[in-house]
């Protein structure tokens, strides 16, 4: 290792042809206006549709009809190439995989196309995801009133370039670090999928109850329902359930008695048929509905050393998982008496209430809010898993209720009075039961990840610097190379 790599900026790398492509999204007439989107065509990819593990949700990226996409001359991506988000949301950073169709960028991102003989994109990728590289976007930002970094400007930035060897063995360190993240991201996702299809199952479809009266109907037994209803609650088949009741009787006992715990018919409602024995209520009346503030900025007894995690959206917007356990910004005591919530406690529901609505997350630490927050209290009826889900499944009427000219926003009186329907509290209670491990896994896994985080960014410097050096294996077979290779 040494620390004698050169710096060499992007516009050098660029003149010298290590970079070989460097280009953003078409801009001005040539944009793509919304009509020319649709279900077919070629992928459009923008900021948005990168994520802060270095995914790229290509199933949701809308698509740009064949006609539209043939008049463009740059801006279609190769397997290697590296994507930088620059306006908007600035600093995600993904590596395009193998793709068998064409794909487009928009405006919003970068695409960086590499001499791979010269630099490799899972270093530059690394680099750009480090502490440092991250930290010139931002001192570019604060020269502008816009969160973007245009592409004229990232030729300023610059980057460290060891060896090819030494970058090899750099990007499959940090590698194993980001393969480690993705897959607590991936587990993540697939928890949060599993309580979301049981609250849909149990509180939108009400299946367990509609199976039960089903079963009745065709003139089964109330055995027949319960055990119509172990299969919706399961997902099992009456095969599978006479398996587990010989294998795993303690299994079986639980399944039959949360069963056990759903009504056997509907009942008529002013939201129309709801199991028999549900009541439909105002989410104003099942939790305590909060707002927040921020301190005066200009007084420094609220903010210098403060200890007190303080939360606008901003810091749910490039949250992977809707747990919080951190915030960008800290308060002290004096501050937070400013605020009229005060501190909210732990599995306070966070939504955000303006620009955009809808960002959710699971409070895991004591915090504060700003006034960018609808922040639920849930200390009646209803559990923080249940009320997190309910806010999910039904965004779409929660932002109707949202109003304003500039941005769309929900205040806290429109919010209160969204009606939704309120479960028995024991079916509320075995909801939580399930769900409460998967949350307190995916805390867990997320926390991992933050400290996986924190640890790359502390090894990157380390191994650029040469404080740090890995196993040289490989070296002896490599020819040795200075600065004039790149």
């Amino acid at each position: 290792m040494s620390s004698n790599w050169p710096r060499v900026t992007i516009g050098s790398l660029i003149d010298r042809g290590v970079i070989t492509a460097h280009k953003d999204g078409n801009h001005g007439s040539k944009y793509p206006r919304a009509a020319e989107f649709g279900n077919e065509g070629v992928l459009f990819l923008t900021a948005k549709l990168l994520d802060d593990s270095g995914n790229i949700d290509f199933e949701s990226a809308p698509r740009l009809s064949e006609e539209k996409a043939d008049k463009f001359t740059f801006g279609f991506l190769k397997k290697g190439d590296v994507l930088l988000s620059h306006n908007a949301t600035v600093g995600r950073v993904a590596i395009v995989p193998n793709i068998e169709e064409r794909v487009l960028i928009g405006t919003s991102l970068t695409h960086y196309r590499l001499d791979t003989s010269k630099l490799l994109p899972g270093y530059l990728a690394a680099y750009f995801s480090g502490r440092e590289f991250q930290n010139q976007l931002a001192a570019v930002m604060s020269q502008t009133t816009r969160n973007q970094v245009p592409i004229t400007s990232q030729r300023t930035l610059s980057v460290v370039v060891p060896t090819i060897v030494e970058q090899q063995k750099i990007a499959d360190t940090l590698d194993c670090l980001d393969s480690k993240f993705q897959l607590n991201h991936r587990i993540n996702q697939t928890l949060e999928q599993m309580a979301q299809a049981l609250f849909k199952s149990w509180f939108v479809d009400f299946e367990p109850v509609k199976v039960k009266a089903a079963a009745l109907e065709a003139g089964g037994s109330d055995e027949d329902a319960l055990l119509a209803a172990m299969e919706a609650v399961s997902g099992k088949t009456t095969d599978q359930l006479v398996t587990l009741s010989a294998e795993q009787p303690e299994r079986y006992a639980e399944l039959r008695a949360t069963a056990a715990l759903f009504p056997l018919a509907m009942q008529d409602s002013e939201l129309g048929e709801i199991p028999e024995g549900w009541e439909v209520s105002q989410i104003g009346d099942e939790v305590t509905v909060v707002g927040g503030g921020t301190p005066s900025t200009k007084k420094p007894e609220y903010w210098e050393d403060g200890h007190i995690h303080w939360t606008t959206p901003k810091d749910l917007s490039n949250l992977p998982d809707k747990v919080l356990i951190d915030t960008e910004r800290k308060i002290t005591s004096v501050g937070l008496a400013k605020i009229s919530s005060g501190l909210l406690p732990v599995d306070t529901v966070l939504m955000s209430s303006r620009a955009p609505v809808g960002y959710l997350a699971l409070a895991k630490t004591p915090l504060a809010v700003n006034q960018g927050y609808i922040a639920m209290k849930c200390e009646h009826r209803l559990s923080p898993e249940f009320v997190v889900q309910w806010c999910a499944a039904f965004m779409p009427e929660i932002k109707g209720m949202a109003s304003g000219t500039t941005f769309a926003e929900i205040s806290k009186k429109n919010f209160k009075v969204i009606p939704l329907v309120v479960p028995s509290a024991n079916v509320v209670k075995a909801y939580s039961q399930h769900v409460v491990p998967f949350y307190s896994a995916i805390e867990s896994n997320f926390r991992g990840s933050r400290a996986l985080s924190e640890l790359r960014d502390t090894l990157l410097p380390k191994l650029l610097s040469g404080e740090l050096t890995l196993p040289d294996a490989d070296e002896a077979q490599a020819e040795p190379q200075d600065v004039a290779h790149v």
